[in-house]
């Protein structure tokens, strides 16, 4: 199997895997604007407000970037009982993929960090923030509510922003918890004593957290890495992934060797969240089956595309795979070729199509149905000439090669082909589908090729979408 391969069966595999994510969740808040003066009243610049957006931060962050890969999400955090906790919950509830266990306390106020910027350019960070521990009977209900989640869950992910939620204590009754119900955990660590770790698969820190960690002002591989496998050796850890930056990721443990992974980022405007990406597609691409060595490169993809990004953003499977991918031939007179063999063994063809930019979990839904249906899947892809005619002139996102090539690593597709036309009524009746398959809320009557298909005795399937997966929410961030 190809590495390109068993990515896309990985991705594929995400579907029906349930996380549970704990730790500190926030509001984040991004303000926008221009600056043409200097206060006169101090050396600062003036912002003229512009637009402000609010999104999910901290943990929630993580559990956005979880569902945002087709992973079924519990995330359980602290808010206050605030105007911020509302609108945190408001933005979550536009994730029907992430169900949201809110302990409110009373006495603390819901974290907000705001972000000021001007031309692209961030100026001013404001945190609102308490970061006191939580008290023993709130530390309660987060372990009571760890533990229930825990019997339907596929993996654990303690994400610690050192706000508070995540005490010494708590990480390691968690951990616990899920080592009893046989759960792998992956933590971002905050505590400087690796000891709180103890029995977690993989922990994620940073280059300067990893130096705290192991007690070293190093910064070179050669010597953070025997430290990172001491740490694993001394405290029971599997493995840790020491994210680098600009100089990629570390992955060390007690029985894997080392590997360092370049960055795989080609440009970068902003590093939020960069890290709640890493370890969303670490635990997701594991719970999926992917052994940690397959789940780093494709984290470590996966964050080279996301600081590409403004704000706290997420990635989809499809722009993961376009990094990795190699090209398809997508030309029609071979695929006629192929579907002559085909119906000469007897096999059933069916046919979709769409212009699946960024393929995003509800497009695996939709093919892995179509598939379900037919012995043979061809896609119609729109081209890039016909998505702008379809979607506007600023689609596609992703140029009609990497998205054919995308569609043709998946498991359950057997050939793509590319068409110009608006509609893929002239490609149908080339093809001559038995099945003509369409993914939403089309009547059979409504769809374009119908009458081909039916006239050589073949069946028209629709298949209901998946609610809150498109490529356009996908691709805008909340407001």
């Amino acid at each position: 199997m190809t590495a390109m391969t068993e990515a896309s069966t990985i991705f594929t595999g995400m579907r029906g895997r349930r996380i549970t994510v704990v730790g500190d969740v926030m509001l984040d808040r991004f303000v926008s604007g221009s600056v043409s003066r200097i206060s006169p009243e101090a050396p600062v610049p003036v912002l003229r407000r512009g637009q402000e957006i609010n999104m999910p931060g901290g943990a929630a962050n993580v559990a956005r970037n979880l569902a945002h890969l087709g992973v079924e999400t519990i995330l359980i955090g602290v808010t206050g009982k605030d105007d911020h906790a509302s609108m945190l919950d408001a933005a979550l509830q536009h994730e029907p993929a992430i169900r949201f266990q809110a302990i409110v306390d009373n006495r603390r106020a819901t974290i907000v960090k705001t972000r000021f910027s001007a031309s692209g350019q961030q100026i001013l960070r404001v945190d609102d923030e308490d970061t006191s521990p939580l008290s023993p009977q709130l530390e309660k209900k987060i372990i009571a509510a760890t533990r229930k989640a825990l019997r339907k869950s596929d993996l654990l992910v303690i994400s610690d922003y050192n706000k508070g939620v995540i005490s010494a204590t708590t990480a390691r009754e968690m951990i616990a918890l899920a080592r009893d119900a046989g759960v792998p955990v992956l933590a971002d660590p905050k505590k400087m004593d690796a000891s709180i770790y103890a029995g977690v698969t993989i922990i994620t820190p940073n280059l300067g957290e990893a130096q705290q960690l192991f007690g070293t002002s190093a910064t070179d591989i050669d010597t953070i890495t025997p430290l990172a496998e001491d740490a694993c050796k001394k405290h029971g850890i599997d493995s840790i992934l020491v994210t680098l930056g600009s100089e990629g990721m570390l992955l060390a443990g007690r029985d894997l060797f080392p590997c360092h992974i370049r960055s795989h980022a080609q440009s970068v405007y902003d590093v939020s969240g960069a890290g709640d990406t890493v370890i969303a597609t670490m635990a997701a691409t594991m719970a999926a089956g992917a052994d940690p060595m397959m789940a780093t490169r494709l984290a470590n993809t996966a964050a080279g595309v996301v600081v590409g990004k403004a704000g706290t953003s997420t990635v989809t499977p499809g722009e993961i795979l376009a990094e990795i991918i190699q090209g398809t031939d997508t030309g029609l007179d071979g695929l006629l070729r192929r579907i002559s063999a085909w119906r000469t063994e007897g096999l059933t063809i069916g046919f979709t199509n769409g212009c699946f930019d960024q393929l995003h979990p509800g497009h695996l839904w939709i093919m892995e149905q179509a598939a379900a249906t037919c012995d043979r899947l061809i896609v119609g892809l729109n081209s890039d000439a016909s998505t702008r005619a379809l979607k506007g002139p600023t689609r596609p996102f992703q140029h009609e090669e990497r998205r054919a090539a995308v569609l043709a690593s998946l498991p359950m597709v057997d050939a793509v082909v590319v068409f110009d036309e608006k509609t893929p009524a002239r490609l149908i009746r080339a093809v001559k589908p038995d099945r003509l398959i369409k993914g939403g809320d089309y009547k059979a009557e409504d769809v374009v090729g119908r009458k081909t298909v039916l006239a050589r005795g073949g069946k028209v399937v629709i298949i209901p979408t998946v609610e809150g997966y498109s490529t356009t929410r996908l691709s805008q961030p909340r407001g």
